[in-house]
């Protein structure tokens, strides 16, 4: 595992309790607006059975093992624009009150999936050593409050993270090929039916497999989840 990454901009951006800036929230940080209907989910084409996460730089823009000093909790951070405050997404504080939170688009991302599409199963894959600690972060951070009615990720009161992996948590050191032959023997869904999301090129070897594995430069976003769909659907 490639240890020289460091907690991202975008991820300290989106913590800082002091922001004091006047410019708009980029489209990439927040939920798609209403008038976009994710065409790519509803246009009929078969969608992955199971989508599986790694966490570290994929999920979140740290390293588990290296950036937080446990014991953690679970802490309430604002952000001031032109006087008027909003709360930030969920963050957890570790003993050195270093803030960490999950890259923006994946909560949306995770909230959309688990509660919109039945058919498609949540999980993560994960070689961090600090597994029970990994749990933790999973247990304390929230997804986002549902959406307004009639949009696509309407239902549902907000819910823990590690919920919404309803096909399970594999989190240990080793070949990842370990990690989705454990997923499927569980879950019983073929490694054509998975899709993985990755920040780590080694990691492609899952592929042997069966399993479409998207390779992500700076975490899950709105754009790498669409071109996984279709990188998906390309591999059928």
């Amino acid at each position: 595992m490639a240890k020289g990454k460091k907690i991202s901009k975008t991820a300290e951006s989106t913590i800082n309790t002091s922001t004091t800036s006047s410019s708009p929230t980029s489209s990439s940080n927040r939920n798609p607006p209403k008038s976009t209907p994710y065409p790519y989910l509803h246009d009929g084409l078969p969608l992955p059975r199971l989508i599986v996460l790694d966490l570290d730089y994929t999920l979140w823009p740290f390293y588990s093992d290296i950036h937080i000093s446990p014991p953690i909790r679970l802490v309430n951070t604002t952000t001031t624009t032109n006087s008027n405050s909003s709360p930030n997404p969920p963050t957890v504080a570790d003993r050195n009150g270093e803030l960490f939170t999950l890259y923006p688009d994946a909560p949306h991302i995770l909230r959309l999936i688990s509660n919109s599409f039945p058919h498609t199963r949540l999980a993560v894959a994960s070689k961090s050593p600090v597994g029970d600690l990994c749990r933790e972060v999973l247990k304390l951070l929230r997804l986002p409050p549902p959406a307004p009615e009639g949009t696509a990720s309407s239902g549902g009161g907000p819910k823990r993270t590690i919920d919404a992996f309803d096909a399970g948590l594999e989190i240990y050191e080793g070949t990842k090929l370990r990690h989705f032959e454990v997923l499927a023997k569980r879950t019983g869904i073929a490694f054509r039916d998975m899709l993985f999301f990755d920040d780590e090129r080694p990691n492609l070897e899952v592929e042997s497999l069966g399993v479409t594995m998207r390779l992500v430069r700076d975490g899950l976003t709105w754009e790498e989840f669409e071109k996984g769909i279709w990188q998906w659907r390309g591999n059928q």
